[in-house]
């Protein structure tokens, strides 16, 4: 193995599996006694945690994220917290909760506008202080964003999501325990899973890997494949917990990695379209890996690593009458109910657009080919 210079950066700390959410009421105690819990559209599901809180002898203020984030969302949520911050944040919910609560954290202290620490639409202003300490505790196994260092938020006026990014947005605690995340809908379990997915295998084909993000994907890759069946046809709790472990991983390596195509379209298309992330992802992933197949040089090494991955989805999802992995992929996503572009309400008047927005987007950038505008409408055509 060659060895080059790269950094890795994570939580201070992770607790993994059944019951550590029992933990986060003491932990948050040891970073203050203000709290401002972010949570998402059901208040009711965090009632547990409101309890723990109290019993720790934390004060607890509550603010609620029914969707996914976007710029009025934060514009009218800071001033409220702004003369009088809290001493931590917890967010407890899927990963538009993280995000709004990593948002938050981040900007709370800040003095300027919202917009202009986001890429793309402001002036990517660096944060003027470090962000508020957080406490992640995730309810679904998809986003990894108990581990990354990031917010993706919506700008409703540009039709685009953009994200909010500064290594100090680490959450300093994750508590990733599958018994909060088995009540989501199936719908919410597929989609999340498959991005959770995309998201350990973009970082392992990224030009950025490097050999902590290799262990990391080498392992997630294979288990969250073979996870999949299992979590969506059978609501397997061990798959559950697999799916989590995996989601947790794709994290960290996407946030030390970067991620590819898949990613840089879907932050555009979630935007046009107000699409569930993880869908967008996984109605894509196919798609892309196909484009890296057909582009790889025979003897290289993207080649040798697309090679694998395509191979342990073949092996899982293939069959004598569907012999191609990918394909194969595909059609059980969508037997499984998830949508492709068209259904999800994008038009294919709109791909040349697409292609170009998403050409510029920053997770394009880690992509291991540079893809034309012409290939970028074609890996949209093969996910309509």
């Amino acid at each position: 193995m060659t060895f080059t210079n790269f950094a890795f950066s994570a939580p201070n700390s992770i607790h993994f599996g059944r019951g550590t959410c029992d933990l986060a009421a003491n932990l948050a105690a040891g970073f203050g006694r203000s709290v401002l819990l972010v949570h998402g559209a059901n208040p009711k599901r965090a009632d547990w945690l409101l309890t723990q809180c109290a019993d720790a002898g934390l004060k607890v203020e509550t603010i609620g994220c029914a969707g996914e984030p976007d710029l009025p969302l934060l514009e009218t949520a800071l001033p409220r917290f702004k003369e009088t911050p809290p001493d931590l944040i917890i967010a407890l919910g899927g990963g538009s909760v993280m995000d709004f609560a990593k948002a938050l954290a981040a900007l709370i202290p800040c003095e300027g506008p919202p917009r202009a620490y986001l890429e793309g639409v402001g002036d990517g202003r660096t944060l003027d202080t470090a962000p508020l300490p957080v406490i992640a505790l995730p309810t679904t196994a998809g986003t990894g964003s108990e581990v990354t260092r990031n917010a993706v938020i919506t700008v409703p006026d540009r039709g685009i999501k953009v994200s909010l990014r500064d290594p100090r947005m680490i959450p300093r605690v994750a508590i990733v325990d599958a018994s909060l995340m088995e009540s989501a809908p199936r719908t919410v379990k597929l989609s999340a899973a498959l991005d959770a997915v995309t998201q350990a295998i973009e970082p392992y084909l990224s030009t950025k890997a490097n050999p902590m993000t290799d262990a990391l994907c080498l392992a997630a890759i294979p288990v969250g494949l073979s996870a999949l069946k299992p979590l969506i046809e059978e609501n397997s709790a061990e798959a559950m917990d697999e799916m989590a472990w995996v989601s947790t991983c794709g994290g960290l390596a996407l946030a030390n990695g970067g991620l590819g195509a898949v990613h840089g379209f879907a932050g555009v298309i979630g935007g046009m379209t107000n699409a569930p992330h993880g869908e967008i992802c996984g109605t894509l992933l196919p798609a892309v890996l196909a484009s890296h197949r057909a582009r790889a040089d025979a003897d290289s090494e993207i080649a040798r690593r697309t090679g694998w991955v395509v191979s342990i989805i073949s092996d899982i999802f293939g069959s004598a009458e569907q012999t191609d992995g990918l394909q194969a992929l595909q059609d059980w996503s969508r037997a499984q109910g998830l949508r492709g572009l068209s259904a999800i309400g994008l038009s294919s008047e709109s791909y040349g657009q697409t292609a170009e927005l998403s050409a510029q987007a920053s997770s394009m950038k880690a992509n291991p080919f540079l893809l034309s505008i012409e290939e970028l409408t074609d890996i949209l055509t093969k996910a309509a």
